[in-house]
């Protein structure tokens, strides 16, 4: 069949006009939030050069951690280009937090795919929590949300940690928002006052107008080639929180006694200040790209999560493409619109951490970056996409359009009515 494409870009943004407003409402204020950071800290140029070696008095460094303690409201924060991954940075909190024979309760089900084997989820890893004598438990979803007595529960059980995955993951479960994560931590606190609340900030950062530490949680951590980085940051992560949490986290990383005094990195730290400068704006760009791909392929006859009309708590759309053939032709009709390796034609496969093979578009110039646009999903029931990032609008735009027009033209059983 012949796609238009002029008239599904202006059925779908009027249909996005209400939530756009929405959207430049919280980017202004965080935006006005970030720039405060930066005149409270005192930011200069001078700061952004590199160091070698130790790192002693890291200028740079130092600075960039009071940066992000002021944007989240944290006691503290670490910023580090030296997490490969926001894994690698949820899983230095896990270790330095949990000793043998503690309990961890991730309270909103199955983590992500990648912390199941942080966790030993299924079997003991190597090097997993569970095979360093850690407890593991989880709270099952209820009608595919969280279940807040089967939480209450758990919290009797005085976990030492427990764990809120901000976004939903490789999951059907909405994502939460402020006012859950506030409703779920008030739960577990009023009953394990002591219980820590460490929540997987990763795709929310600049979402909402508040952050998880704002509504109670006592520590959090996520990706720099994610919401924070702007898609300016090349690598890295950061933990904030309370101090002594992140503390601990930071003795994980470096080495018990040295925590936050060591490091450098002879590169520099302009990008990771104009990172965090810019990721308001950035974020508010791909999370319109999301609501515009949910009113696309809504009018397409898919069924999609969050829909068009949704408040948003992160960048992440879920599009039901119902066979293999349809992720597959999604994913290429995204690469072929990217700004790097267009010319290349995308297939499931095996990824590392991951049970199922997957299909991935990821045209972006830092790699693996889920703040550029980028496409991915398990090859598995019920054959969900997870659309994410994406710096431009108007280059969202233009690849979703044309990952609209190979399903429309190439794909099978494409309607869901």
């Amino acid at each position: 069949m012949s796609f238009n494409f002029e008239l599904i870009r202006k059925k779908a943004l009027a249909v996005c006009a209400k939530q756009f407003e929405h959207i430049d409402t919280i980017s202004l204020h965080n935006t006005g939030k970030v720039l405060q950071a930066f005149k409270d800290c005192q930011v200069s140029s001078y700061q952004f050069a590199g160091t070698s070696g130790y790192g002693y008095s890291d200028l740079g460094r130092e600075k960039l951690d009071e940066v992000f303690a002021h944007i989240f409201k944290a006691e503290k924060a670490i910023v580090r280009p030296h997490f490969v991954s926001g894994t690698h940075a949820l899983a230095t909190v896990l270790c330095a937090l949990l000793q043998k024979d503690d309990v961890l309760i991730s309270l909103i089900g199955a983590p992500y795919d990648t912390m199941q084997s942080v966790i030993g989820y299924t079997h003991e890893t190597a090097h997993s929590l569970k095979e360093k004598g850690i407890r593991y438990d989880e709270v099952p979803l209820k009608n595919n949300t969280y279940d807040l007595d089967g939480i209450r529960d758990a919290a009797g059980k005085n976990p030492k940690v427990v764990l809120l995955q901000r976004s939903r993951g490789y999951s059907t479960r909405a994502s939460l928002s402020l006012e859950d994560i506030q409703t779920i931590i008030a739960a577990v606190k009023k009953i394990s006052p002591d219980t820590i609340c460490f929540v997987d900030n990763c795709y929310g950062e600049f979402a909402a107008e508040q952050e998880p530490l704002e509504v109670g949680a006592d520590i959090i951590a996520g990706s720099l080639i994610k919401n924070p980085g702007g898609g300016i940051a090349p690598t890295g992560g950061y933990i904030a929180g309370r101090a002594d949490l992140v503390d601990a986290a930071a003795d994980y990383l470096t080495a018990p006694g040295l925590g936050t005094e060591l490091g450098s990195y002879a590169a520099g730290y302009r990008l990771f200040f104009q990172g965090i400068f810019s990721a308001p704006h950035v974020t508010a760009q791909a999370i319109k790209g999301a609501v515009f791909a949910a009113a696309v392929f809504s009018e397409l006859g898919f069924d999609v999560s969050p829909t068009a009309d949704t408040l948003r708590c992160d960048l992440i759309q879920t599009i039901y493409l119902k066979n293999e053939k349809n992720m597959c032709l999604f994913c290429q009709g995204i690469q072929s619109f990217s700004p790097v390796d267009a010319h290349v034609r995308p297939i499931p496969d095996d990824m590392p951490g991951y049970a199922d093979k997957i299909i991935m578009a990821a045209g972006d110039f830092v790699q693996g970056s889920s703040i550029e646009l980028s496409a991915d999903g398990p090859i598995r029931e019920p054959y969900m996409i997870y659309l994410q990032g994406g710096i431009v609008f108007e280059h969202n735009v233009l690849a979703i359009l044309n990952a609209a027009r190979y399903i429309s033209e190439n794909g099978e059983e494409q309607r869901n009515d």
